[in-house]
């Protein structure tokens, strides 16, 4: 079983750069508090970490 991570979206979307908005997009994130539970790899680890005060890691399983 592949390990996976569950984000959630903390932070509006209004007012941000473009690209900050598509890696949202990108993650499945669209409204306010939405989780998306998603595979652990370093592109999705990449994603968040270019977004950290838009979203943060509920929880690791796996």
């Amino acid at each position: 079983m592949a390990k996976t991570i569950v984000v959630k979206q903390i932070g509006s979307p209004i007012r941000r750069a473009a690209d900050q908005k598509q890696t949202l997009i990108g993650l499945g994130l669209n409204k306010m508090h939405k989780t998306r539970e998603l595979e652990d790899t370093p592109s999705v680890r990449g994603m968040v970490a270019k977004i950290p005060h838009m979203v943060e890691i509920i929880e690791e399983k796996g």
